[in-house]
């Protein structure tokens, strides 16, 4: 077999395998690390609940049930009851009595002196993966084209609000924060303050730009940015130019 044909025949299948690997890799990863941090703290509870419960004084029942319920099969138990109290939670939080005991938690929360200086921006960012669609949009409006790094150069950011009032005074004319996610990873970008009239509409969904990002433009989004008339190159920065993209 020509070892261009191996090359092609080998690429084919890790396209295809490669996808299922990492869902699997990372579904193990996430059941290990609530094993290892979360389940078999909960394992041990039972354990020492059962010793409580049935009296067992001896080091071997002891050692019998620990190595069952923390390091055998019944390990799962803790994983099982974990997500059945985050289930629970959530479910709570849905209720008006949930949503106000949470409201009094982070007003203690952000009453406290330390946690009130890590708790705003961690909550950010699991918002950022686990916020719902209809509140999302008030984390991300929109899905925007700028010109970064540089004019000429085009990248797909995520409208996070408008931009600063004092540039915005300053300058006489809107701005939006727009936040540039990375390739292949999303988690972290650039966070820029464009004019408004120097971006355009991209057209797309959040779900649609960030698989364009994670696959590092693999995976194409179905809709094409307008056409939209942004400002040109020149260093005046007052004419106007016509700027097509199609198919990002």
């Amino acid at each position: 077999m020509p070892a261009g044909q191996l090359k092609r025949h080998f690429l084919r299948g890790l396209a295809v395998l490669l996808p299922t690997i990492l869902t699997i890799w990372l579904f193990v990863w996430g059941y290990k690390f609530i094993q290892e941090n979360i389940s078999v703290h909960i394992n041990r509870g039972l354990v020492r609940l059962t010793i409580l419960v049935g009296g067992y004084h001896d080091t071997a029942a002891r050692e019998a049930l620990n190595k069952f319920w923390v390091e055998g099969w019944g390990s799962i138990t803790g994983f099982i009851v974990s997500l059945i109290v985050v289930c629970a939670v959530g479910a709570t939080l849905a209720s008006v009595i949930g949503k106000a005991l949470w409201r009094m938690i982070e007003k203690f929360i952000m009453n406290t002196p330390l946690l009130r200086q890590v708790y705003p921006y961690v909550k950010q960012i699991t918002d950022f993966f686990f916020i719902q669609e209809e509140n999302q949009k008030k984390l991300f409006s929109r899905v925007v084209a700028v010109e970064f790094p540089r004019k000429g150069i085009w990248s797909i950011g995520m409208v996070t609000g408008p931009g600063i009032k004092k540039i915005a005074d300053n300058e006489g004319k809107e701005f939006l924060t727009v936040l540039i996610p990375t390739s292949p990873s999303p988690i972290t970008g650039f966070l820029v303050i464009v004019a408004k009239d120097e971006t355009i509409d991209a057209g797309i969904t959040m779900e649609e730009a960030l698989r364009f990002i994670v696959s590092g433009g693999v995976i194409a989004p179905q809709s094409g940015i307008d056409v939209g008339f942004l400002p040109s190159a020149h260093a005046d920065g007052k004419k106007q130019k016509q700027v097509l993209l199609e198919n990002i």
